[in-house]
């Protein structure tokens, strides 16, 4: 259902991480083999996570690190969306089986 409203796949699959787990904190690379995309467009994508002020980044030595902005102002909205997102595939994926 997310997919009809953000139209690419890393970003989704990103806002999908960051809503679900709000205290969940990482780099390019741990991210890139959680949800298993190619680094180069995870980092574009969280670029501009960040500009729009949903993502705040930190620094730890040379490396980049990404956090939810908790103070977003439609965050909860946006996280009840992936939840009921998600519900939804998993019922889904219920009833075929």
């Amino acid at each position: 259902m997310l997919d009809v409203f953000v139209t690419s796949r890393v970003r989704r699959k990103i806002l999908v991480v960051f809503a679900k787990y709000p205290d969940f904190k990482t780099h390019v690379r741990g991210l890139a083999k959680l949800i298993k995309e190619d680094a180069g467009n995870i980092q574009r994508e969280l670029r501009r996570l960040e500009k729009s002020n949903f993502l705040l980044v930190s620094k730890q030595g040379n490396a980049k690190v990404y956090q939810t902005n908790k103070r977003f102002p439609i965050f909860k909205e946006l996280q009840s969306m992936v939840i009921k997102s998600q519900q939804q595939q998993q019922s889904r994926i219920s009833k075929r089986i």
